[in-house]
């Protein structure tokens, strides 16, 4: 079978295209015919070798950690009603770039009908994540919620979630084609956090009292600059660090300002509910209460030119592999 491999750490010229003997399911496991993979900023870095977060992986390795299409082959003792049907499917930190991966039962979501694969995918990891996030903010209607990166995977969500239960919403990102998708989304505002006086914009949006709420998946400047403008009583969640560190807040400044920060380490409690979140958010675009946005795909060949897009913030919404397995050598 065909997979992409990073052979060394590096750029994204280091996913190379090659083969590999197919996976064969052992017990408890299945074979999933990929029909798209998923991939996340955190991956690019990771292949690059300079994530914070995570040991670097052996090389060579398959990159991709989240798959969908048909269980194409089951193992000893797993149910054969899981033959053929549509899946999402966790593979751990890598497995799926390539044309067939190999997933625990365990680790295997049905794909509610009415959803395609490549809206699964976009949901999985992202939309669970968001929902997580957006909890734990306990967002209440009529607030000011501000999201940073908002024209990426998780922003995309994040806004769609804040607006559905009645915040007001500014999408802040960089470049007018992704403020038009944020504005699309539904937010009220938006504002380009590579303008200098992006802050006073967004002051400027929310009436002069700040964002109640503020999602902080940038880091660095825009983290620190964003804290800055958050309201009085409010909340600062953070989720990442595109853009630099993820930010720090000295509890004392926090307390000075009357704000609550949620820290980033939030996201190593997420594990056990990302199920229930991942449930929750394909149920909702099924229902049409949440659109998942694609902004880009790629054949599984053009991986390196995918990780190109998503790393130099290229991209608008989730950047997706798109599959097509060949048949089986026998």
């Amino acid at each position: 079978m065909r997979v992409v491999r990073v052979t060394r750490f590096g750029g994204p010229e280091v996913l190379v295209v090659g083969e590999a003997p197919d996976p064969v399911a052992g017990s408890g496991q299945v074979v999933v015919e990929v029909a798209v993979a998923g991939m996340t900023f955190v991956e690019t870095r990771i292949r690059a070798g300079t994530d914070p977060w995570h040991a670097p992986p052996e090389l060579p390795y398959v990159p991709g950690g989240v798959v969908a299409g048909r269980v194409g082959e089951i193992g000893p003792d797993v149910d054969p009603g899981w033959s053929g049907r549509r899946v999402l499917a966790e593979t751990g930190d890598e497995g799926g770039f390539a044309e067939r991966a190999l997933a625990a039962v365990a680790d295997l979501i049905p794909v509610p009908d009415g959803l395609d694969l490549a809206g699964a995918v976009a949901l999985h990891t992202d939309g669970s994540t968001a929902a997580g996030l957006v909890e734990g903010a306990r967002i209440r209607a009529g607030e000011w919620v501000l999201v940073e990166a908002a024209a990426g995977g998780v922003g995309t969500l994040l806004v769609q979630l804040a607006v559905a239960v009645g915040a007001r919403v500014v999408g802040a990102a960089r470049g007018a084609r992704k403020l038009d998708l944020v504005r699309e989304l539904g937010a009220a505002a938006a504002v380009d956090y590579s303008e200098p006086d992006w802050t006073r914009q967004l002051l400027r949006a929310t009436g002069g009292a700040g964002p109640d709420v503020v999602f902080d998946g940038v880091g660095g400047e825009i983290g620190r600059a964003a804290f800055a403008t958050a309201a009085r009583g409010g909340r600062f969640s953070v989720h990442g660090g595109s853009g630099g560190p993820a930010t720090e807040i000295d509890p004392a400044e926090a307390g000075r300002r009357g704000v609550e920060v949620i820290g980033i380490e939030q996201l190593s409690g997420f594990g056990p509910h990302m199920r229930r979140w991942a449930g929750q958010v394909m149920s909702a675009a099924v229902a049409g209460r949440l659109r998942p946005v694609i902004g880009q795909t790629y054949p599984l060949e053009r991986a390196a030119d995918a990780h190109a897009a998503v790393q130099e913030r290229r991209s608008t919404g989730k950047t997706l592999l798109l599959v097509r397995p060949r048949a089986r050598r026998r």
